[in-house]
Formats: C-alpha cells, sequence, structure tokens
C-alpha cells in the first residue's frame, strides 16, 4: 500500500531545480511538444511540475505544452509528427493502433480510473440499468470517456445505438447545458468535469459500479518509431515526467505544484480552494494501488480486459494481432530504478 513515507524516501535523492537553471541551459535544450486532450494543468500535473522544477531542462528538454480536443487528435497530432508526446486514453490507442497508427502507450498516469459516469444529484438513475433508452453526454465523440463509458455500460448488458445513445456536449461546462435542457441525461465525465460541473452548480453524482476503478485512464503515449529512432529522447521525458510525478505526490511539495500548476492554466489557479480540491481528486487517481512496479506501471491484465471490453461493444472489429505491442513498461521501469 502506498504511504507518505514511501514517496519521502523516493524522493529523498531527487534535487531541486527551478526556473533559473531552464532558462540558463535554454539555449542547448532540444525543443519537445507535449499534446493534452484538454487545456487542464492539474490534468497533466507532472508535466507542469517537471517544467516547473527544471527536470525536463537537466535531461536537455524544452517541453511546450499544446492543448487539443480529445484523444483522437492527441493521437492524430502524434501520428503527423506534430508532437512527440501526448495524453490520450487506452481505448482511443487501440482504436488507433486497428487503423495501422503505431501508436505506444509509455506510461499509466491515471493509474485508476479517472472517468465515471454522473447524473444530476437529485436523478432518480442509481445505476448504468437506469439509463437503458437515455442518452449518456460526451466530451468529444472520440475520447477516452467514451471507450470508459461504452465498457461500464457493456457490464449492465447495453450497447450504445441499441439501448442507449452517445452525445457529445463538450468538456466540463458545457455538460450543465445538456443537463438542462434535457438532452442528455447523464454524463461520461473526468474528475476534472465533475468537479467543474459541481463548481458551476450543477450538483452530480457518479452511478459507476465500483469495480470499474481498474480500468486505467489517460497515460502517455508516443509513436513506435520514436522508440525504436530515438530511444533516449522517450528515456529523457519519461524520467523527467516521473520525477515531476513523485515530487507533486508528496505533501510537502503542495504550495510548490499549486503554483506550477498555476503558471500552466491561469484559469484554473484564479480559485484557490478549487485548484486544491480538483488537484487533489485528479492525483488520488494517479496513485497505483500496488506500488511494487513504482509509478507508471501498465498492468498487462487490464490491457487485456480493455481490449475485450472494446471488442464486445463494438469500438474494435476485432482483436488486436499483438496487444503487447500496444504498451511498454521499459520506459517506467528505468525511471523508477533511477529514482531509487
Amino acid at each position: 500500500m502506498t504511504t507518505r513515507r514511501t514517496f519521502t524516501k523516493l524522493l529523498a535523492a531527487i534535487p531541486v531545480v527551478g526556473f533559473m537553471s531552464t532558462a540558463a541551459f535554454a539555449q542547448d535544450l532540444r525543443n519537445v511538444t507535449f499534446v493534452q486532450p484538454s487545456p487542464s494543468a492539474i490534468n497533466s500535473f507532472p508535466v507542469f511540475v517537471a517544467i516547473g522544477e527544471g527536470y525536463f531542462a537537466e535531461e536537455g528538454l524544452n517541453v511546450t505544452v499544446e492543448a487539443i480536443n480529445g484523444s483522437g487528435a492527441v493521437l492524430q497530432a502524434l501520428a503527423a509528427g506534430q508532437a512527440q508526446f501526448g495524453r490520450p486514453g487506452p481505448g482511443p490507442v487501440l482504436a488507433a493502433r486497428a487503423r495501422g497508427e503505431n501508436a505506444v502507450f509509455i506510461y499509466n498516469v491515471a493509474a485508476r480510473s479517472n472517468f465515471g459516469i454522473v447524473v444530476q444529484e437529485g436523478s432518480d438513475i442509481q445505476g448504468p440499468e437506469g439509463l437503458r433508452g437515455k442518452v449518456i453526454g460526451t466530451g468529444t465523440a472520440d475520447g477516452a470517456e467514451v471507450g470508459f463509458a461504452s465498457n461500464v455500460m457493456l457490464g449492465a448488458g447495453m450497447t450504445a445505438g441499441t439501448d442507449y445513445q452517445f452525445l457529445t456536449v463538450g468538456d466540463g461546462g458545457p455538460a450543465t447545458v445538456g443537463f438542462t435542457s434535457g438532452a442528455i441525461d447523464a454524463y461520461s465525465s473526468s474528475t476534472a468535469d465533475a468537479a467543474i460541473l459541481n463548481q458551476r452548480g450543477m450538483k452530480v453524482r457518479d452511478i459507476t459500479p465500483p469495480e470499474f476503478a481498474r480500468f486505467f485512464g489517460n497515460g502517455i503515449a508516443t509513436m513506435g518509431d520514436t522508440i525504436a529512432n530515438d530511444p533516449e529522447l522517450v528515456e529523457k521525458f519519461i524520467r523527467a515526467f516521473a520525477r515531476g510525478h513523485a515530487f507533486a505526490l508528496d505533501d510537502a511539495n503542495r504550495e510548490t505544484v499549486l503554483a506550477h500548476l498555476k503558471e500552466g492554466n491561469r484559469q484554473e489557479g484564479e480559485d484557490p480552494v478549487f485548484q486544491s480540491a480538483l488537484f487533489d481528486a485528479v492525483r488520488s487517481k494517479t496513485i497505483p494501488v500496488d506500488m511494487t512496479n513504482g509509478l507508471g506501471y501498465l498492468p498487462p491484465e487490464v490491457w487485456v480486459e480493455w481490449q475485450d471490453s472494446l471488442v464486445a461493444s463494438g469500438d474494435l472489429a476485432a482483436p488486436l494481432d499483438d496487444l503487447t505491442a500496444a504498451y511498454t513498461n521499459d520506459f517506467s521501469a528505468m525511471a523508477n530504478e533511477a529514482m531509487k
């Protein structure tokens, strides 16, 4: 079981490097682009912490973060060479590989599911079974939240288009309109989206069965060609990313972390109470249930479950020829070893 002492020990040997180090080495840094599926800095907090603490700079990298709309767009940017790293969901990665795109998952950020199906607080719907014949809103048409909700609904014996419908309504705030207009009965929500809805007065509650918590969410991906042709770049990126992740898990660094996140997204930092609460919620989803394999580990058995659920729901026409090619634990293992 993970404890604060574990992370304190983990961080003991990690030097702290601030913004001045980044500036000092700027002329020698290699430019790298990281794409995330929403504007939230908190959802990608290890990246912004690693930037702020100078961990990427120590690795010789100058990381620029760009926000685009959904996991599908993230994978398109990677495939087009517009970015070297991104944060898509596992479902979209498997779908991309089925299309012939050699995307590879390399670090498990949301080790516990960061999605849930939510309904309005006063709704009579108590579980997925209550959504038969109903409409579930999603942030994007092909994002990780769609695959997650499909999986949950399949567990209740229902498939999209036959037993219920999906409707793309947008991330977070726009879902409020979907609820108030009656266009949606539920919303497949990330931890951040649910927090935004509650903050804006649209009180929601999660009806996702607890067994779906094992289905990890968005993580770090790159292209297979990058791994084959530039493994040193991948090692450097993940090593710095993991250090940022570990730094943020130590409560002693809390105020510093929140300051870095405010630099990454000023709007999220305008309300410190909300920012702090959202960070707690998102961070909790990134702590592995079992720290035996360290941070970023991808459980092979859950990849099998992800694929099985996507095939059963029709999101994948057939199992991949080699599921193990869709992910690797090599880089997270290297990063964890470096932090010992």
